[in-house]
């Protein structure tokens, strides 16, 4: 999965990976170069007290050390800003299929964890690509390099440094397949972190009514203790790695000091030549040790790179039209409901199950029921959020699965039941769906949603909303939903039980002023509060995810056994007459 990932993102930055891969061997070979140099130095001009030899090849080195560093400078830019380049990539990919997830897909992964795969993950994956660019890249070049100068130096000597590679290959492939399954369980904790820190936080007021501080600290305790133990065991892992690869290595120049040092004394080897077969000795310890610390990340960044790769591997139930419709002439709003069935995957029995109803532009449409009898589940069915299973929902006589989305995110506004507002301002809240909405026309639907209380906030338009509207009431939060909805101007509004924190004055007036600023569009509501729904056009009363009774509040009250119920459940008899 990892290379799948790279590789279908580092395409377009093939050239920037030519030019390290250059840089990188330019700057290695040359740090090859200079331990024959200064073998030479010691042979040619210290042993022999040539100082014109000495200068003449201290220059030399000089020279080279200058290209290695130039080299080593360059590749690491580059390497760093491809790095960061490819970061920046795959955030946007996974912002982007996230986006056209369903509700569906979504709740499949979660928002703790989607939050995790963006950042924590693809930060994974952007430092093994860093250090590979700025070390890993210059490490195979620099253990086979090695290997081949101190050939040219002594041939049996060398033996010592090549038995050393196969010991060490065997004992880091242990330990990275060990490492393995410990980063996994360490990201999969680490969402378990995110969501426990995620619902401490938006539910502190919960918490804090019900006196559960010290339960929500020990929750929060054992979450993340639980990422500290694997933690530490991979800790473990990684402490016993670089002395285990010391060790080695210390033994190996033991080995090639003693064999030297018997044949300087026989004549066989000079000083010089001993000492670049310790340099290339160490060489190789740092092309084995940067190669040891990559494979220690490498574990992680695969483990991350799939979790990733399951995100834009995933499609959406919500599938774009091949050839979306695009209305020719003028468009009204009607909408019908034609035998829809809505079923999630693997459910035994279906959310929502033949349904057919209408609703016309000039019309209120109020849709009721017992909680879970399927009435958000019908109005996301509208804007798209799910798509029916079986049947049709039409607008204008075309299937919403076949509409240009853009022509549909025109011609629909709709209100959730958690309203939720943007981190920024009134205004910016109130643009969110037309940006080009004057300061009048603000106003104007402030006043219509019954908010007038932003003329009192500092700053009026300008008033400062925190993230989720946090820093407003809940009712005060519908409303400034609402008027977000009304100021998009569309031909069909939706309100999912958008009225619940409003007491009943304020839901009355909001009511009698929206059906006059609503007159020519399609209006549909869902609603527990039957005050909110009696005087609609069309009541639409839901049973167990079917329809059971369509009519006004007077018919179903005479003919409807589920509607009264829930009526006479809220008013009494004559209130309701």
């Amino acid at each position: 999965m990892l290379i799948r990932l790279l590789r279908s993102h580092l395409g377009p930055y093939r050239r920037d990976i030519t030019l390290i891969v250059l840089l990188q061997l330019v700057q290695t070979l040359a740090s090859l170069f200079l331990p024959t140099l200064n073998a030479d130095i010691i042979d040619d001009g210290v042993v022999k007290g040539d100082i014109g030899r000495i200068i003449s090849l201290g220059g030399i080195m000089l020279a080279v050390a200058l290209i290695q560093i130039v080299c080593t400078g360059g590749a690491v830019y580059f390497g760093a800003r491809t790095a960061m380049a490819l970061g920046r990539d795959v955030r946007a990919s996974i912002f982007h299929r996230v986006q056209a997830f369903s509700a569906r897909e979504v709740g499949g992964f979660g928002t703790p964890s989607l939050i995790t795969r963006t950042t924590n993950d693809v930060q994974q994956v952007m430092m093994l690509v860093l250090m590979t660019f700025t070390m890993m890249v210059a490490a195979p070049i620099m253990m086979v390099g090695s290997i081949v100068m101190a050939l040219r130096l002594d041939i049996p000597m060398t033996g010592i440094l090549v038995a050393v590679l196969p010991i060490l290959g065997v004992f880091i492939g242990f330990v990275v397949a060990r490492m393995r399954p410990l980063f996994r369980t360490m990201q999969e904790r680490i969402d378990r972190v995110n969501q426990v820190l995620r619902e401490q936080i938006t539910g502190v007021r919960v918490i804090r009514a019900f006196v559960r501080d010290d339960a929500e600290e020990k929750r929060f305790a054992v979450a993340n203790t639980d990422v500290y133990d694997v933690g530490l065991a991979v800790t473990r892992l990684m402490a016993f790695m670089f002395p285990v690869v010391m060790l080695v290595f210390n033994i190996a120049t033991i080995c090639v000091l003693w064999v030297g040092g018997h044949q300087i004394n026989s004549g066989d080897l000079e000083v010089g030549q001993l000492t670049a077969l310790i340099s290339y000795l160490m060489q190789n310890l740092m092309a084995v040790m940067m190669a040891t610390f990559m494979f220690m990340m490498l574990p992680r960044a695969e483990v991350c790179a799939e979790r990733i790769q399951e995100i834009l591997d995933t499609g959406t139930s919500v599938v774009p039209p091949r050839e979306p419709v695009r209305p020719g002439g003028e468009t009204h709003g009607h909408l019908d409901f034609d035998g829809v069935e809505f079923r999630f995957p693997g459910a035994e029995e279906p959310v929502l199950c033949d349904i057919s109803l209408i609703a016309r532009p000039g019309e209120t449409t109020a849709v009721i029921g017992s909680t879970g009898s399927g009435k958000t589940t019908m109005l996301n069915l509208i804007p798209r959020l799910m798509d029916a299973t079986g049947g049709r929902v039409l607008i204008d006589g075309v299937d919403v699965r076949e509409l240009d989305p853009e022509t549909l995110s025109e011609l629909v506004a709709f209100v959730p039941q958690k309203p939720y507002l943007f981190s920024g301002t009134v205004a910016s809240n109130l643009r969110y769906g037309r940006p080009d909405a004057t300061d009048e026309e603000l106003w104007h639907a402030l006043e219509i949603a019954q908010a007038g209380f932003v003329r009192d906030l500092e700053g009026g338009l300008e008033a400062n909303i925190a993230q989720g509207g946090t820093n407003v009431s809940g009712g005060q939060r519908q409303r400034l939903a609402i008027a977000r909805a009304l100021v998009r101007r569309p031909q069909i509004y939706l309100f999912d039980d958008s009225f619940s924190a409003l007491d009943y004055a304020t839901d009355a007036a909001l009511r009698a002023a929206l059906s006059r600023e609503t007159s020519e569009a399609t209006v549909v509501i869902v609603a527990q509060r039957v005050s909110t729904i009696r005087n609609a056009d069309r009541i639409v009363v839901l049973e167990e995810g079917r329809v059971c009774g369509i009519g006004t509040h007077e018919e179903l009250m005479d003919g409807n056994q589920t509607y009264r119920e829930i009526v006479l459940s809220q008013l009494t008899e004559a209130e309701a007459a």
